[in-house]
């Protein structure tokens, strides 16, 4: 998503919120090559606001997310995994709120690896 920020407009603020520690934030903008404001909300009171909840054990360790991590494992990226320190079970979404506080795109994930595609963040961005 990074390399094409300037899709998006001049006017496009992009916020990453998370709940891991704050003392992790650095780290994981060098892991994702994100130079993004990242929020920490350890209480994940924005997470309950959108609606977003925990998957299943089933569907966090999923075939999609098994093929994901042999993939990680074939590349030799191993090293960089560390035992999750965090809920592993609680979904993420993405969302484009307006100007005027209105919710104009919602993604809710079904789990870690259902993301929108950016070419449909940037659709909705542009509407």
């Amino acid at each position: 998503m990074s390399d094409r920020l300037d899709e998006l407009g001049g006017n496009t603020d992009i916020a990453i919120i998370t709940f891991t520690d704050a003392g992790n934030v650095s780290a994981y903008r060098n892991q994702h090559r994100v130079n993004l404001p990242v929020v920490v909300d350890r209480s994940r009171s924005t997470y309950r606001a959108f609606g977003l909840g925990s998957g299943s054990f089933r569907r966090i360790w999923s075939f999609g997310v098994a093929k994901r991590y042999l993939e990680i494992f074939r590349g030799g990226g191993l090293r960089n995994l560390r035992k999750p320190t965090e809920d592993t079970r609680q979904l993420g979404g993405d969302f484009i709120i307006d100007p005027d506080g209105v919710l104009i795109y919602g993604f809710w994930s079904d789990g870690p690896d259902d993301r929108p595609h950016v070419d449909e963040l940037i659709e909705a961005l542009n509407r």
